[in-house]
């Protein structure tokens, strides 16, 4: 393609990706307020964690569990910015698909196949990771509505209350990336097991400071994050070991490992030869039907 018909054919798989992100925030949109089979409503969802706190740590206190709306049509871009991201996870392997189409014709076949793996790891991990933080949500609102005893009563609005959610998410979801982080940079050579493992300690510190960071201020969700990141740093560090093992292995039978450093490695010098076939007749350059070479 020259670069005209590139941007023309980006412009097209943007805009199908943005006609799949629309339709996606549709569905989200009407999914906000029913329910689908034994599924329930995507806004009982939302303020399920909420409704998990007590009662009394609740306003207004009962058995009733609703969020503030403070302003006109809070309510409605609530429900418009909550079913646009439902429907961008629902709707992701049609977006998706859509860039991937743009990208991969540029790939050779073994890079597509490491972009497809990386991409489903990707989404596995960041699925785990916004489970966890929908999971610790009533945990860490409980602690929060705490501080300051009976002196306060926590009214939170609902624009308050799902950017909290919404931002906890997609916190959780990207920190889980971390091993799959690790893993391809030890595919490529740049850290190894024995590095890894030199800096354990100081990573596993850094980790437990970043959770301290990016989680609200209660113990629940530093703990649970800075747990989950180091599980899943120690079972990254397993897997680079198993493959600097199988790497150091191949370099040992191929006798890399026995090479001075001014030496040449044991390549294959020998150029290639065209196909060994049958040569085919070249015209002669006077005869029946024939032309000569400057014809």
């Amino acid at each position: 393609m020259t670069l005209i018909e590139h941007i023309y054919e980006f412009r097209r798989r943007l805009g199908y990706a943005l006609l799949a992100l629309i339709g996606g925030a549709i569905l989200g949109f009407l999914w906000f307020g029913n329910r689908v089979g034994p599924i329930p409503s995507l806004g009982d969802l939302v303020t399920e964690p909420y409704c998990a706190v007590p009662p009394d740590r609740r306003f207004p206190s009962g058995d009733s569990c609703q969020l503030l709306q403070t302003v006109p049509f809070e309510a409605f871009m609530i429900q418009l910015k909550v079913g646009l991201a439902a429907g961008a996870v629902l709707f992701a392997p049609l977006w998706l698909y859509q860039i991937w189409a743009f990208i991969a014709p540029g790939l050779y076949s073994k890079e597509r196949k490491y972009a497809m793996t990386f991409v489903s790891f990707a989404s596995v991990l960041f699925a785990l990771g916004a489970v966890l933080a929908y999971l610790m949500v009533p945990h860490a609102l409980e602690i929060l509505m705490n501080f300051g005893g009976d002196a306060f009563v926590t009214a939170l609005t609902g624009e308050k209350y799902v950017s909290f959610v919404l931002s906890l998410l997609i916190i959780f979801g990207v920190s889980f990336e971390l091993p799959l982080l690790i893993v391809m940079l030890n595919r490529v050579g740049v850290v190894r097991y024995d590095q890894l493992k030199k800096w354990r300690r100081g990573i596993i510190f850094a980790l437990f400071v970043f959770a301290a960071f990016v989680t609200p201020a209660d113990p629940f969700s530093m703990i649970a994050l800075a747990g989950a990141l180091t599980l899943l740093f120690e079972f990254a560090i397993q897997l680079t070991r198993l493959h600097d093992r199988k790497r150091d292995r191949q370099r040992a039978d191929e006798g890399w490992d026995q090479l001075a450093d001014d030496e040449a490695a044991p390549f294959e010098y020998t150029p290639s030869t065209v196909d060994d076939g049958e040569p085919r007749a070249r015209p002669s350059a006077s005869g029946a039907g024939g032309t000569d070479d400057v014809t």
